[in-house]
């Protein structure tokens, strides 16, 4: 049947077979012909065949292979927009791109550029506000939301679907405006407990936010702000330790504004794997004197795969696939059993609020893998020698 519009009718009638004009509200230029092939009312959770549908009744039409959300359905005679709720732009764009780890077609069922841009344009069709855009390489793409949350449910999806494919980090969708640069603002409100209202007033702070109301409601504060797009990116988990998990925080796009100036993302470094292997006891309980973990022993890694947090800013190489030398010299206590402490396991929001500019997700139906971009030790060190330079 193709695409099938959903509407109802708010003036006169429509039948099948009728010829109607199709024009939007925004866009005064967009006018095109169609023909209401197929006509169908909703009984329950069914859809019924109708001959004839008056005002009031909702309709689904098919037979318009373009139709969008949002345009009216017109009489050729008497062509009238309906108003509609304009649909906010995107604010925030990551890049997603064909995997290149070493373990790249080992787990998902589509991975190639061609099945990853299909999904992504056919993901359009449903979802007004986000954005996808070719780049200069055919095996990546660039893809707009209204927010971290909006690209991680469209990646959680397509993961679920049987694609792998990795992203990068976010970042904010930049303007400028008469001839300066600005950025997206959002308009933040939090629901907090009075005892956690300081450390949240403080991370605002932090993060360029302006204190906009404060409104006591019995023992809990709201909070409203005005703050950049990219002060939120990493906030969420930060925002749930600091209330205990009892704030409740949203956002909706406010404006654009000159830029706030930096805004660091994150102060801890990367634990980094040495080789390609698997994860032992042995070497994982040197690499934990460095940092948190975020992987068990026994998962297989790779040369530049991210597997821990190191509580300094910069990265540290680890080698989690050292084995113990099997010789015949033995200290005493040297075989005590080794224990080690649980590893973080992380969800696909928290690696997203994670990964640094120089690092990427690896998305898997099975696995999601944080890793560098730039795998082989020396040429990441040439790069950020370059970059420096």
């Amino acid at each position: 049947m193709g695409r099938i519009a959903i509407g109802r009718v708010t003036r006169g009638s429509v039948q099948p077979g009728k010829e109607v004009t199709i024009c939007d509200y925004h866009n005064p230029g967009t006018r095109y012909k169609g023909r209401v092939v197929t006509l169908y009312q909703i009984d329950g959770l069914k859809r019924v065949p109708c001959d004839n549908a008056t005002v009031g009744d909702i309709v689904c039409i098919s037979g318009i292979e373009n139709i969008s959300i949002g345009e009216t359905l017109c009489d050729p005679e008497l062509v009238e927009a309906l108003p509609f709720q304009k649909i906010s732009q995107p604010t925030v764009e990551m890049t997603f791109s064909v995997n290149t780890s070493p373990f790249a077609g080992s787990e998902g069922k589509f991975v190639t550029s061609r099945q990853i841009r299909d999904r992504l344009y056919r993901e359009l069709l449903k979802d007004v506000s986000l954005k996808v855009q070719d780049t200069d390489s055919a095996d990546s793409f660039l893809v707009s939301g209204r927010g971290e949350m909006h690209l991680s449910i469209l990646i959680e999806t397509m993961r679920r679907e049987g694609y792998e494919f990795q992203v990068s980090t976010p970042r904010a969708m930049m303007k400028e405006i008469d001839g300066v640069m600005c950025e997206p603002m959002e308009r933040l409100v939090v629901d907090v407990p009075e005892e956690s209202m300081g450390a949240v007033m403080e991370k605002m702070g932090y993060r360029k936010g302006e204190l906009q109301a404060m409104t006591p409601q019995g023992s809990r504060v709201k909070l409203e702000f005005v703050i950049p797009s990219r002060g939120l990116f990493g906030y969420k988990n930060e925002f749930l330790t600091d209330t205990k998990g009892e704030g409740i925080m949203a956002s909706v796009f406010d404006s654009y504004e000159p830029l706030k100036g930096d805004i660091p993302r994150r102060t801890t470094g990367s634990l980094i794997a040495f080789e390609t292997g698997t994860a032992v006891p042995y070497g994982m309980f040197n690499a934990q004197e460095r940092g948190q973990l975020f992987i068990p022993a026994g998962t297989e890694v790779y040369e530049g795969m991210i597997v821990g947090q190191s509580p300094k800013a910069e990265d540290l190489v680890v080698n989690v696939c050292k084995r113990k030398q099997l010789t015949n010299t033995r200290a005493a206590g040297s075989d005590d059993a080794l224990r080690l402490t649980p590893h973080k396991e992380m969800s696909l929001e928290q690696c997203i609020e994670f990964i640094a500019e120089d690092e990427l997700i690896e998305v898997t139906p099975k696995s999601l893998r944080l890793r560098k971009q730039i795998l082989d030790k020396s040429l990441r060190m040439k790069a950020a020698a370059k970059a420096k330079a």
